[in-house]
This record gives structure tokens, C-alpha cells and sequence, in this order.
């Protein structure tokens, strides 16, 4: 494939979403020259799913390669289990290998929703650093000194308020560094984030008498509660969430953040979002569900997802499809005739405990058969068919 040079669209690239271009003017100059690059980005697989926030750095990856560039994403199973300290407070703790191995199954089939794996080189990084005696880490260690590591936000914020730092979290950025040397790269890309690990990738390369790499660094998104979007906070949407799930959890976010997630998360026109945000928040919310959904499901799904969505929370009625579960799956005492509502929001894990079941009660978050509930007591028949609802979108019917 030939290289795409035309300046208008490598501008866009450089400028829609993008945070922070290191160095900015060599890169657009390099893009411009017709030159095939070796585009890098690596993700540690420290869960099974990628969500949107981390869809924005592969959706730019893919925006090179549609350049005509060479894209090479790597996995780092490795760098997993020494865990990335950026944007911590805390120690990251090691992953174990099984770990690392099951988060890893459905990683190239989610990347492949977003890149053309047939034109892109997928690599594990655990090939080149596992292969590192002590002799070449230590030559490694060199390109680095402690006074650069404590400069590090996150560190100099633990250093002064007296808490540990481990040696294993120095050696993180090493060998991320390692990584573009291990693949020759031109560029790298990451989240806004990543900037301390990418600028020690052109440290490390200089070390081992590379090309420096150019940097872009992505603009990161909020999640559901308005943090960024994290794994680990639980406040995301997944690209491989069910349709319904994703149209859910998209029109949850709040509405400051509607034209952010068109720009980061959709491939709509400026022009076309402009028009979009300038509606009433829900009906802007609607169209970007749709886009999202869309994207990862296809238009089909997309246009369900919508009729349901209006059909459960606009006009209150119960979705199309409802999970079903049999009382004789559930642990009922052996001789009980009846279980409380608190116990049956806890058997069918429509809640994380009792007490949380009477939380959810007592929040007037539940309704049996239509009824809302109030009293965590009150007795259901067991063996009686019965549809439980948590407040708008989960339902159960226990048959």
C-alpha cells in the first residue's frame, strides 16, 4: 500500500484527540516525506476486556495505518507482571502468569474490532525481554538514573509523603523503553498517561545508539463516574459489552461529557458533532449510543438496542428478553416454602449480600411483579414465578 501524504488529513490525525506530540514538527515532517513508519503501541493485558477509553489510542493506531504505515502492536506479557506504576499512588501488585495467560484469550479478537490485524505486526513482549540476563538489565539500568525516576509525579508524590516505592516499579519504564528498541519504532502512541514510559522509550533508544522515536499521547476519557476510565473502578464501557449493555452504560455518562466521547469515541465529523450536542442532552446521548453501538455491533444491533432503550426507560415497559433463572438452581434450605425478598436478591446475586439487598430496598430500587417493595421481609413462595426488578435496568424472572 502506497503512503497517504496528503496534509490535510495527517492534520487531522495529529490534532483531533491528541494531547501532547513529542516532537511535534519532525513528525508531521516524517508523515509528509512518504516514508513507511513503524507505528508502536503496547497495552498490558492486566484485565481480559479493552474498553473505549483504551479504543481511542487503537482507533489513532488505526488511523496511521489507514496512512499506509506499519503498525505493530504489542502485548506486553511481560511488562504485566512487573506492573505499570503511571498514574498510581500505590504499588501496582504483580499479576501471575495464569493470570495474564486468561486475560489474554480474546485480546487479539477485540484489537481486530478496531485495526486490520492481516496488515499489522502482533507481538508479545515477553519474546525479547524474557531472553535479558542480568548482565543486559544492568546495561539497561544505565540509561536511566534514580534522581529521573523520583522526578516522576506519582514517585516524587510517594518519595515525599514517605511511602515505598519498589525497585521493580524502575524497571517498568526500562522496559517499555526496551520494547522500541526491540522493534526499531519511529513512533510510539499512548494515553496522556503513558508520557514518562514513551519519553524513556527515546532515552533507551539513544542508549542503544537508535533513531529516537516521535511521541503522541492521546487524550484520556472519563468513565461512567466521571473518573477516568478504569478497569479497576469498575466505570466502563467495554467494546465487546453486549449491544444493550453498551447503549445502557453510554447514556448513563454525564451529559458535559456527550461531546467528548463524539469526539474520542465516534467517527462523526467536528461539523456533524456540532450539530449533534446542539440537541437536548438526551436526545444528543441517543445518537452517540447509537454511533458506539454501532461501531462495535453494527447498525442493526445498534437500531434494537435504541427501541429498546426507549422501550424500558422511556415509556416503563419490560425489555423484549428477560434472563431467567429455575428456583431449583438456587440454594433454597431444603423444606423452606418461601424466602424473604432480601434473601432472593442475594441467592440470585441480583445483590452482593443481604445487607446490600436491604439497601437496595430500602432505597426503593426493587420491585417484585410490578409491586415496589419496602419491606426487606416480605415473604415470596417458593416454586411461584416471579419477576424481580433492580431499579432501571435489571430485571429476573425465577421460574
Amino acid at each position: 500500500m502506497k503512503v497517504v501524504t496528503d496534509s490535510k488529513r495527517i492534520d487531522d490525525i495529529l490534532k483531533r484527540g491528541v494531547e501532547e506530540i513529542f516532537v511535534s514538527d519532525h513528525l508531521r515532517w516524517a508523515l509528509l516525506s512518504g516514508r513507511t513508519l513503524k507505528i508502536k503501541l503496547g497495552f498490558d493485558p492486566t484485565g481480559p476486556n479493552i474498553h473505549l477509553g483504551r479504543a481511542i489510542i487503537l482507533r489513532k493506531l488505526r488511523d496511521f495505518q489507514r496512512l499506509g504505515h506499519k503498525i505493530i502492536f504489542i502485548v506486553g506479557d511481560f511488562t504485566a507482571l512487573i506492573g505499570d506504576p503511571s498514574d498510581k499512588l500505590g504499588k501496582r501488585p504483580m499479576l501471575k502468569e495464569a493470570e495474564i495467560s486468561n486475560n489474554l484469550k480474546n485480546y487479539k479478537r477485540q484489537v481486530g474490532k478496531i485495526i486490520d490485524l492481516k496488515k499489522a505486526e502482533f507481538k508479545l513482549n515477553s519474546r525479547w525481554l524474557k531472553k535479558l540476563n542480568f548482565k543486559e538489565i544492568g546495561e539497561l539500568a544505565e540509561s536511566f538514573s534514580v534522581q529521573q525516576m523520583l522526578a516522576r509525579r506519582n514517585f516524587k508524590e510517594r518519595w515525599t509523603h514517605g511511602e515505598e516505592i519498589s525497585l521493580r516499579e524502575f524497571l517498568y519504564p526500562l522496559m517499555q523503553g526496551y520494547d522500541s528498541v526491540a522493534v526499531k519504532a519511529d513512533v510510539e502512541i499512548g494515553g496522556s498517561d503513558q508520557l514518562f514510559n514513551l519519553k524513556a522509550g527515546r532515552i533507551v533508544q539513544r542508549h542503544y545508539n537508535q533513531k529516537e522515536q516521535d511521541i503522541l499521547t492521546t487524550q484520556m476519557l472519563e468513565g461512567l463516574d466521571g473518573r477516568k476510565m478504569s478497569t479497576s473502578w469498575n466505570n466502563v464501557v467495554n467494546i465487546f459489552d453486549p449491544p444493550d449493555d453498551m447503549f445502557g452504560k453510554t447514556m448513563s455518562i454525564h451529559d458535559d461529557l456527550t461531546f467528548k466521547y463524539f469526539n474520542l469515541c465516534t467517527d462523526l465529523t467536528d461539523e456533524e458533532i456540532k450539530k449533534i450536542v446542539q440537541q437536548n442532552p438526551r436526545d444528543a446521548k441517543l445518537r452517540l449510543s447509537f454511533e458506539i453501538v454501532k461501531l462495535y455491533h453494527g447498525e442493526t444491533a445498534a437500531e434494537k438496542s435504541q427501541a429498546e432503550f426507549i422501550k424500558v426507560f422511556s415509556r416503563k415497559e419490560k425489555p423484549s428478553e428477560i434472563p431467567e433463572r429455575k428456583w431449583s438452581s438456587l440454594k433454597i434450605e431444603k423444606g423452606k416454602t418461601a424466602e424473604s425478598i432480601a434473601g432472593l436478591l442475594y441467592l440470585t446475586g441480583r445483590a452482593s449480600s443481604k445487607s446490600d439487598a436491604w439497601r437496595l430496598i430500602n432505597q426503593g430500587a426493587v420491585r417484585v411483579n410490578g409491586e415496589k417493595i419496602a419491606d426487606p421481609h416480605k415473604l415470596i413462595s417458593v416454586g411461584e414465578e416471579t419477576l424481580i426488578q433492580v431499579g432501571k435496568k435489571i430485571f429476573l424472572k425465577v421460574i
